[in-house]
């Protein structure tokens, strides 16, 4: 005779509990608890309070969070709702830490295994995510994967990004001030580094929805060209800009950096948040690129994140790659600088804005909670779970210096004059 359905439930809720107490119980230095879909509640430290807590949402959602144990079934499973988080999400990756960077013994492997097929099989959801086909950053292959990521939708980006949109690292004076403000900062921070003058030509590569650009012929009588592989900032871009009036001294074009070839024609070049999607094996091509569209004595702001040389990723399949920036690449900023200056450009400032970046996915974070239903309404539940999960994850990995961000200033002498000022007194004060 086969066991009943409340008997098989009850199995199902004692074998989750042997492998949370086999598995997450191993991990010490995270406060946590479980709670089954049936509420049963298990913690590795019954009694302490818990910064956050997994709810598991049915018996097989442990095998999709854990066959394969990597990054990319955590991920997985949390988007399409297997299991949710409630309290401090940021605090959840140090437990997604704890247990990729465990070094598990082969018999662990086995109990773990063994434990969670015992469970119900799941089945599987249809792939959220972009299989980007052609060559590897290729133009139109890049067009692919830009399009995918900040093609989503004007209105959803809106709900959580400040006035302007700026979709990068703001600057902060202290760490609770407003994100409005520290994204005028930023935008100020960045056009005194290039000490831009009335009439100079700037060029914009990766504009999105045109902050810096609008501010820059605002404040400081530049003109200006933004490109962008979006479609849909770029439509917004031009709207904006004429609706500050700035239409005779500011243009958008949907282009690839590589096509643009007014050699010499500019005096400042900036780029913020872009060479991410360039490609380790393609930064000479786009370093030499903004050598050749500078004229001689111009000046190139170069603002990215960066890979950390001794605090590499976790190994395994990526879910930022699968899901939120396909063919996504990081590279040392020693690289970055390595490849500035095999190009003929000169390092003249380089500053780290890691704790910024923190501070500014955080903000994002909560104002994103914050407009949920809106945003589900938009574009559906998946795409709001990715974003909320990657925005959270990478405010742990700024936060713990797996990742960085900086802003490189470079130069392209003329018979060996910068034309910088002695001191760095031009980038201060700000507003």
């Amino acid at each position: 005779m086969g066991l009943g359905k409340t008997a098989v439930a009850g199995n199902d809720v004692q074998t989750a509990l042997a492998f949370l107490e086999n598995s997450l119980g191993k991990v010490s230095n995270v406060s946590f608890s479980v709670r089954l879909w049936d509420g049963t509640s298990w913690s590795p430290a019954p009694g302490s309070p818990p910064r956050f807590t997994l709810v598991i949402r049915h018996p097989s959602a442990l095998r999709r969070m854990f066959l394969p144990t990597n990054q990319l079934s955590l991920g997985e499973a949390y988007i399409y709702g297997d299991y949710e988080i409630e309290g401090d999400i940021e605090e959840a990756f140090h437990l997604a830490d704890a247990l990729l960077d465990h070094p598990w013994g082969i018999g662990d492997k086995f109990r773990a295994l063994r434990t969670l097929l015992k469970l119900p099989s799941p089945d599987r959801p249809n792939e959220a995510g972009l299989q980007p086909k052609g060559r590897r950053h290729s133009q139109e292959r890049d067009r692919q994967t830009v399009s995918y990521h900040y093609d989503i939708s004007n209105d959803f980006y809106r709900l959580w990004l400040d006035q302007r949109m700026v979709y990068s690292c703001a600057y902060f004076a202290a760490p609770d001030e407003d994100l409005e403000q520290a994204q005028e900062r930023k935008l100020e921070h960045v056009c005194r580094k290039l000490r831009l003058q009335p009439g100079e030509r700037l060029l914009d590569i990766g504009c999105g929805w045109g902050a810096l650009i609008i501010h820059a012929a605002k404040r400081y009588g530049v003109e200006c060209l933004g490109i962008t592989l979006s479609v849909r900032q770029s439509e917004l871009a031009r709207e904006r800009i004429r609706e500050a009036g700035l239409a005779d001294r500011c243009r958008v074009k949907v282009a690839d950096y590589r096509e643009i070839k007014e050699d010499g024609k500019f005096d400042k070049l900036v780029s913020i948040g872009m060479v991410e999607h360039v490609g380790r094996g393609k930064l000479g091509e786009y370093f030499g690129a903004a050598w050749r569209l500078l004229r001689p004595g111009g000046v190139f702001l170069n603002h990215g994140i960066s890979e950390s040389l001794t605090n590499p990723p976790p190994r395994g399949p990526s879910f930022i790659d699968r899901y939120v920036f396909p063919d996504g690449d990081l590279v040392p900023v020693s690289e970055m600088l390595r490849c500035a200056e095999a190009n003929g450009l000169e390092a003249r400032d380089l500053e780290s804005l890691r704790e910024h970046y923190a501070l500014t996915l955080r903000q994002w974070v909560k104002q994103l909670n914050s407009a949920w239903d809106e945003a589900v309404r938009i574009t559906g539940e998946v795409t709001p779970r990715i974003w909320r999960l990657y925005m959270a994850g990478s405010a742990h990995s700024f936060a713990t210096g797996r990742i960085s961000v900086y802003q490189l200033l470079l130069s392209k002498p003329e018979n060996g004059r910068s034309g910088f000022p002695p001191t760095r007194d031009y980038m201060y004060p700000h507003p």
